[in-house]
Formats: structure tokens, C-alpha cells, sequence
């Protein structure tokens, strides 16, 4: 969800302002998801790296995930919304972290849509996390060697239940992955629009949803029509 400073200081504000808006993205666009059907949406909120900026931006910022997983909940219960956090959640200050437990209780019963927040998250740190204790399993004898595969890997990682997205949407025109769901998108569909997060409603996301039906999705094998003709072609020469 990029381009929150960018789309404040493009109007003169300061970048607390675009968070805040950001937040209208997040509510339209987890609710139009519901309402189609989507199964699963995960939205990167906070990465491992955000701890870096200005203290006083990680302040609002956590104060305004808290707001967030309370006003929000009528809306999550209204669409049937599970919410959940992944990430290294010990990381956040402890009233966010309460308040996002609370909220995942509150709507635990719900059927719908599964949305989760990337909070303190990074790939490589989740990869590196389900590694060691994939390590710590097999050297306590609860698992062997030769019993890993990709299956294996995956239950190790922050949520097992995470799918493998069918469609990556990046805002403000980032062309970058910036550590995000390595091991899950291998074979995700890309769209990248040059709206910044704050200004991202309806219209752009069913413009992404669009472009990706459009899409032929060949997961490194071939699209079965094509293959009878490359047959008879190879017959015939």
C-alpha cells in the first residue's frame, strides 16, 4: 500500500495525513473484495524495515493500526470478515498488539473473507523464522531430514493457511516485490497502477481484478489448446 507520504506532500500536507486516508482505501477496498467473493486479501501494513522512519511516524502509526481494529470491527462483522496478523507480532507496542488480538477473537466465527495485516513483516525474516524452527524441530527428533519438502516449509511459516495469491496490486507505481510473500507469490499475476494508496477505491481495484482476468496462467507448464496444435505441427514437419 504505497505512496501514503508521496500522496500527502503532493497536496501540501504532511505524511501523517496520508496514512490517515489510507485508511479509507483499506475499508473500500476489503469491503469490495468481500462483497465479490475474494477468499483471501493480505495487505502489507508495516514491514520490519518501517521501524526505521522518524520515531513520531512509528507512533501515529501505531496508534492509528489500534483506531483502525476498533472502528473497523462493525465493518468486518457486517461482510463476515475474519481478520488476521502476521508477522513478528511481539514487535508491537502492547495496546496495539492487545487490540489486534482482540479483534482477531471477535471475529474468529466469521465465514467470509480472510484479511490479513502484514505487521513487522518482511519474506525473508518469516523465511528465516520458519527455518530455524524447522531446525529446532528436527534436531529435538520431532522431525527428519528427509522428511522436508515445500509442503513441510510451508507450515513453518507465520500463517500455514495463507493461499498462494492469485493477483499482486502495487500502488504508486512501485515496480519492486520490497519483501513481500516471496515464498507465497511465486506465480502470482502482477498489476501495477500509479495511484498512491490514499487515492486507490473501486474503480482501480476492479481495474486490477480486469486486467488480471485477462491474463492466461501457464504456471510454468503450457496452455492446454495450444499443445495439440504444436503436435501436428511437429508431425507434420
Amino acid at each position: 500500500m504505497d505512496g501514503n507520504g508521496r500522496w500527502a506532500e503532493g497536496r501540501g500536507m504532511r505524511r501523517i495525513f496520508g496514512h490517515r486516508e489510507g485508511v479509507n482505501s483499506v475499508r473500500e477496498t476489503t469491503t469490495e473484495c468481500a462483497r465479490m467473493g475474494v477468499k483471501s486479501l493480505t495487505l502489507y501494513a508495516f514491514s520490519v524495515e518501517n521501524w526505521k522512519r522518524p520515531r513520531a511516524e512509528v507512533r501515529y502509526l501505531m496508534r492509528l493500526l489500534r483506531r483502525y481494529l476498533i472502528d473497523e470491527r462493525p465493518t468486518l462483522m457486517e461482510n463476515d470478515v475474519r481478520l488476521l496478523g502476521i508477522g513478528r507480532l511481539a514487535d508491537i507496542p502492547e495496546d496495539a498488539l492487545a487490540t489486534l488480538r482482540e479483534t482477531e477473537r471477535l471475529t474468529s466465527e466469521n465465514r467470509g473473507m480472510v484479511l490479513r495485516l502484514a505487521l513487522s513483516y518482511g519474506s525473508r525474516t518469516e523465511l528465516a523464522d520458519a527455518s530455524r524452527r524447522l531446525a529446532e524441530d528436527v534436531l529435538a527428533g520431532r522431525l527428519k531430514s528427509e522428511e522436508i519438502d515445500e509442503e513441510t516449509l510451508r507450515a513453518y511459516l507465520y500463517d500455514p493457511e495463507t493461499p498462494d495469491p492469485d493477483l499482486l496490486i502495487r500502488t504508486a507505481g512501485e515496480m519492486r516485490l520490497s519483501n513481500f510473500l516471496l515464498w507465497q507469490i511465486s506465480y502470482s499475476e502482477f498489476h501495477v497502477t500509479d495511484v498512491c494508496w490514499p487515492a486507490f477505491r473501486r474503480e482501480q481495484l476492479l481495474e486490477a481484478l480486469r486486467c488480471y482476468a485477462a491474463r492466461e496462467r501457464r504456471f510454468g507448464g503450457l496452455i492446454q489448446d495450444d499443445k495439440p496444435k504444436g503436435i501436428e505441427a511437429e508431425r507434420a514437419s
